[in-house]
């Protein structure tokens, strides 16, 4: 068995993110030189995941946009002799293909109903196989030889896992913002990979069963759908998909988590302060700017 499919959720509304986000989705937000939803690509791409579904809605046509091949512009940097600056934007020259598909807000509702919905609208997409899901507004900067998510890959394929979830400590007073696992008796947290017996959605801290919240990575088998069908909405009218890996683990299926490692930082960009976080730190990065960059900072 390969993994060569990536689902992308982008359909959420970014509220947290108001007023930016009116006019431009978060995703698209930059990071540096690149927007972020870019940066997950690339990252996708490092492990030869070159089927690439976006999980999109009406008001984020510009996402497609990007991705396009324009060719305009391919034609302009072509008679100034500027083409080679496309290097490694040109996804079709790398057999990198990219799907679209919008997810439907209900008739009642003024929002989509959440991650479980939207990766339920990739199962034909899917077509019974195992497949990666990676959060749009989230990233993960590792400069490992082998990368987070294909770590993750070959611990889902060594264990012939259902289910595999990217996972990392997060300090206790941060633990009712996330979907938080139980590991199950006797397994090393600094593993490699871990199995777990249950998984919980942003509980109370006094009552998570650790402190390792799920970080925006998933590697999903088709049984997933099946369990995703089962589910009832939320009070908030949403279907989680943590609550469709409870229905794995509960079904016998199995289920393992892979720990971001020390040297690895995720990235998200749901709110200002970590979105300007986010930014100044690729920033920094940048081999052109960089150094530019560091030393207007250190004269504030």
């Amino acid at each position: 068995m390969s993994i060569r499919k990536v689902v992308i959720p982008v359909a959420g509304l970014g509220t947290r993110l108001y007023p930016t986000t009116k006019a431009l989705p978060k995703e698209m937000l930059p990071l540096g030189k690149y927007p972020a939803i870019q940066h997950v690509v690339e990252e996708m791409a490092t492990v030869n995941l070159k089927k690439v579904l976006f999980i999109t809605s009406r008001a984020k046509s510009i996402i497609q946009n990007q991705f396009d091949d324009n060719l305009d512009v391919v034609a302009h940097l072509n008679q100034s002799g500027q083409l080679a600056d496309m290097g490694h934007l040109d996804y079709s020259s790398r057999d990198i293909e990219f799907f679209y598909t919008r997810q439907q807000i209900p008739a009642n509702s003024s929002k989509p109903q959440g991650t479980g919905a939207a990766i339920a609208t990739a199962e034909s997409f899917v077509d019974n196989e195992h497949f990666v899901v990676a959060y749009g507004d989230t990233l993960i900067d590792s400069h490992q030889s082998l990368s987070f998510i294909g770590r993750m890959i070959e611990a889902h394929l060594k264990h012939n896992a259902t289910c595999t979830i990217g996972v990392r400590p997060v300090p206790t007073e941060l633990i009712s913002r996330y979907g938080i696992v139980k590991p199950a008796s006797n397994q090393d947290l600094e593993a490699e990979s871990f199995a777990i017996d249950d998984v919980v959605e942003k509980p109370a801290t006094q009552d998570a069963p650790s402190n390792m919240a799920i970080s925006a990575r998933y590697i999903f088998g088709p049984e997933i759908f099946a369990e995703i069908r089962k589910l009832q909405p939320t009070t908030d009218g949403e279907l989680g998909i943590t609550d469709a890996i409870r229905g794995l683990i509960q079904s016998g299926h199995t289920v393992r988590c892979v720990p971001l490692g020390k040297d690895e930082i995720r990235y998200d960009i749901g709110n200002h302060e970590s979105y300007y976080k986010a930014f100044i730190d690729f920033a920094l990065q940048d081999p052109d700017c960089g150094e530019a960059i560091r030393a207007y900072l250190q004269t504030l």
